[in-house]
């Protein structure tokens, strides 16, 4: 929705808009833009007497504990019968119209690939319009209009408003659609994967006959939903029929630590990789946005040259600042699958430049499918590798203990901000990693962890 409002603001608009504990970057991004943010849901937004109402999918028909409504300003739109829309419906009306769209799917990775696929088509001159989920550092912002024809679109499979129910993707009305990857989530909206899958298929009978549909063969869900039948021209990734990456014992790291790959083509070497994003995962979202590169026409090697000085997306394992030998990082991650992709990719690249210092893992289970409890079995698992655990366990009602027991000693669960962070503090040595883990502000956890650091220090408190 922030991304949203700011596509608004360049079209021209006027925008005001409300939430609830809004936190960086987009906090930031937004009052840059000169974009007016209110606090909370109030019925006295009416006054603002705008032309539309765009309603995000986090409003709804709640009521609190004492039958107040939890978003007054929208019950207030409701009994006035003023005007409303969602944000897929708003996009699709106003500026996507006349545009070549390119939509990114998929459980992992949405974020980083279409960031890749907006920065692949930027280098080479069409001037991309994108909205992403996150900011990418080569662009600085989360969404912009562009002055090309393309439009790159983060396409989220959850739903589009408390009175649309349909995924957001299918508003989109893409020319090019990305499947990267698909695993149960979203246990709020969804009842099984099975449902997932559904609605994925309601997107691919809406693709037109001359678009084109980028799919990972290595996916078992994906291929019960191109089971159901297809109508769009297929090109596979992690295929030998398609796209694929050589075997690594072939390339390797460079000597600047980035990750080197060939890029193989129907089992032949199309192009080489030298990307500053190391794992499997970041390899996987490499290919996709090559593939989906190339079915618009961009040469194969202009992609892989872009590639090169694709410089990440903020919130991706994202350094926020180093202190007497213990770096600090942030990552979005928030699934199980994620949690432990995000560890496996800082592991690796830790390996790469030489270094085998401890990683300290902080996670919150924030998001809605987290919150259920639905993966909880699944949390010590994707935290195997890491030395150390410490996790926040604020605002759930299961037992995150007991969900953490079998990693023994090496994990802690506080229910205070403070106890983490204090407990943190005393574990971290020199060398070390703090890789926090989180879809929201975490209260600051991140800043407060450097300020502590530089107490300690500094002989302050800790010390």
């Amino acid at each position: 929705m922030g991304g949203l409002a700011a596509l608004a603001r360049e079209a021209g608009h006027t925008v005001t808009g409300c939430d609830a504990g809004v936190y960086p970057p987009m906090s930031d991004q937004l009052r840059a833009l000169g974009i007016d943010l209110v606090e909370g849901y109030g019925a006295d937004q009416m006054a603002f007497k705008p032309d539309v109402f765009v309603v995000g999918n986090v409003v709804s028909r709640a009521r609190l504990p004492d039958g107040q409504a939890k978003f007054p300003l929208m019950e207030s739109i409701l009994n006035a019968g003023a005007a409303y829309t969602s944000g897929p419906q708003w996009l699709a009306d106003h500026l996507l119209p006349g545009r070549h769209v390119l939509a990114v799917a998929g459980t992992h990775g949405k974020t980083t690939t279409t960031s890749m696929l907006a920065w692949i088509l930027e280098a080479c001159g069409r001037e991309p319009g994108f909205l992403v989920g996150g900011v990418p550092l080569n662009f600085g912002v989360s969404a912009r209009l562009g002055r090309g024809r393309p439009f790159v679109i983060e396409a989220d499979e959850y739903d589009t408003a408390f009175f649309d129910k349909r995924s957001k993707f299918l508003h989109y009305r893409a020319e090019v659609a990305v499947f990267n990857n698909l695993e149960f989530d979203h246990a709020d909206i969804f009842s099984d994967l099975a449902a997932i899958e559904t609605q994925f298929h309601h997107w691919v009978r809406t693709l037109p006959s001359h678009g084109h549909l980028v799919v990972n063969a290595s996916d078992e869900a994906l291929a019960r939903v191109m089971a159901r039948k297809t109508y769009t021209p297929l090109t596979y990734i992690h295929s030998p029929a398609g796209w694929a990456i050589a075997p690594l014992a072939s390339t390797g790291p460079s000597a600047s630590g980035h990750d080197v790959f060939d890029v193989l083509y129907c089992g032949r070497v199309a192009g080489r990789v030298e990307s500053p994003l190391t794992g499997d995962h970041n390899r996987s979202n490499t290919l996709a946005a090559i593939a989906a590169a190339v079915a618009v026409g961009v040469p194969v090697n202009t992609a892989c040259d872009a590639i090169s000085r694709f410089a990440g997306v903020k919130r991706r394992l994202q350094s926020r600042g180093e202190v007497g030998g213990v770096t600090v990082l942030d990552d979005f991650a928030h699934h199980p699958t994620a949690i432990a992709t995000t560890i496996a990719g800082r592991r690796d690249q830790r390996a790469r430049q030489g270094d085998r210092g401890r990683l300290l893992a902080v996670i919150e289970p924030r998001s809605n499918t987290m919150k259920l409890g639905i993966m909880a079995s699944r949390l010590a698992d994707s935290l195997r590798a890491a030395d150390k655990t410490f996790a926040y366990a604020g605002g759930i009602d299961w037992d995150l203990t007991g969900a953490l027991r079998s990693l023994g000693p090496s994990a802690q669960v506080h229910t205070s901000i403070d106890a983490l962070l204090a407990a943190i503090v005393a574990e971290a040595r020199p060398g070390d990693d703090v890789l926090v883990m989180s879809n929201g502000g975490f209260g600051g956890l991140h800043d407060k962890l450097l300020a502590a650091l530089r107490s300690r220090a500094s002989g302050g408190q800790n010390g």
